[in-house]
């Protein structure tokens, strides 16, 4: 799916603006035309960094820009207002009163006046598809054509807490292995820079007798000193232009299925991909949407491309008759306990009772691989940063040895 910023008018003549996902241009001007907008200006775009949403608001545009724990956050007061027996749009005025933060009042506020003019909810929230994902829209357009929106929000909070937790569990899994190499990378730079250059000059001697180790440091040193900025610069530019790659539908497949290849890595990715599913496709199915429906989600919330890929050769199968399990296991990208469980719910007309069920053992599955791969990776890191630095001290040191020895002789 792509991103279009887009220029429309309304049957009234109103100029609007907005941001529109479809899978091409004409599916985005056929999106268009169906909420009476006829298109006047449509781009796509590539933004990904933040979640945004751009509201017309007559020829005033208001940027959100509100954070996946904000959405959590209105889910569960919504949540907890549908489950008391209010009416959606009092709902959403109720919790629009006791927010703070401007983006989220703006948005609560742009939502109740849609809703207020005859949309439903998910209509409404299919305006901002930088803050409500594909699965969020689906699960709500469910529960209002069900008469069980108060049910789908339920599971929603269910499946929003989760990927808070995760996210979580990943930052957090991240932040000490990044301070050890930045410390480490800024001690080998100040060693080489400054430090190794002055005991060299201490020492007087001259760099054609000085042991190979000792010269090869030294001319890393040199080329700093001199290059370095020129370095620093190169560095900057191969993360943007490697950042702009990976967002290139070639490069995502790349990276993607690199990443599922990387020692413990792609272990802990293949683990928590699995307990999206059986979360994600469960709790799509439970508020009963199709097979296939909840396999055309379920892809985009798997976090990697190339599983993605998998999925969707799984529900074109499906679409030719055949199970889910099936090709879900000829695949190989997927937990053998996934399979069977899908195998039997299929069989017995329970899956999404069985894929719930399973989804905490998934998850508990996923939390051991992320604790396991957090627990080895700084070890791996400081023994990495220790052989270098242990590399920089012996070479600075074997002149000083050296000299001692011919002093002796």
């Amino acid at each position: 799916m792509s991103l279009f910023e887009y220029k429309a008018v309304d049957t009234a003549g109103k100029s609007l603006k907005g941001i529109i996902e479809a899978s091409d241009r004409k599916a985005a001007i056929g999106l268009l035309a169906q909420k009476g907008h006829f298109a006047m200006e449509l781009n796509e775009t590539q933004r990904q960094a933040q979640r945004t949403a751009v509201v017309s608001a007559g020829d005033n545009d208001v940027r959100i820009r509100v954070g996946s724990k904000d959405v959590l956050a209105v889910s569960v007061q919504l949540s907890t207002a549908l489950k008391a027996g209010l009416p959606v749009l009092e709902a959403l005025q109720i919790i629009r009163d006791q927010q703070s933060k401007p983006a989220i009042i703006a948005l609560l506020e742009n939502l109740s006046r849609q809703v207020s003019a005859g949309k439903s909810l998910s209509e409404a929230m299919e305006q901002y598809p930088r803050v409500y994902s594909p699965l969020y829209i689906s699960m709500v357009r469910v529960g209002e054509t069900g008469g069980i929106l108060d049910q789908t929000f339920d599971q929603l909070v269910r499946l929003l807490t989760r990927e808070e937790k995760i996210k979580s569990n990943i930052k957090n899994a991240a932040a000490y292995p990044v301070m050890v190499l930045a410390v480490g990378m800024i001690s080998v730079v100040i060693m080489l820079v400054w430090v190794l250059p002055k005991i060299i000059a201490t020492i007087g001697a001259d760099k054609a007798s000085l042991p190979g180790p000792t010269k090869v440091l030294l001319g890393i040193s040199d080329f700093l000193a001199v290059y370095g900025w020129l370095l620093a610069i190169a560095v900057i530019g191969g993360i943007y232009a490697f950042n702009s790659w990976k967002e290139t539908p070639q490069g995502r497949v790349v990276w993607d299925g690199f990443k599922l290849k990387i020692p413990m890595v792609g272990n802990v990715l293949r683990t928590l991909a699995v307990g999206r599913f059986a979360r994600t496709l469960g709790s799509l199915c439970k508020c009963g949407i199709t097979i296939l429906e909840g396999l055309s989600v379920v892809r985009d919330t798997l976090g990697n491309e190339v599983l993605g890929q998998q999925i969707d050769k799984v529900a074109a199968e499906v679409k030719g008759g055949r199970s889910v399990a099936e090709p879900l296991g000829q695949s190989g990208m997927f937990d053998k306990l996934l399979v069977q469980i899908v195998a039997l719910g299929e069989q017995t007309g329970r899956l999404d009772e069985l894929l719930l069920q399973a989804a905490d053992t998934f998850d508990d599955q996923a939390d051991s691989a992320l604790v396991r791969f957090v627990s080895l990776l700084p070890t791996i890191l400081i023994l990495l940063l220790a052989t270098v630095i242990g590399f920089i001290i012996a070479a600075t040191l074997l002149p000083i040895l050296a000299m001692d020895l011919t002093s002796a002789l």
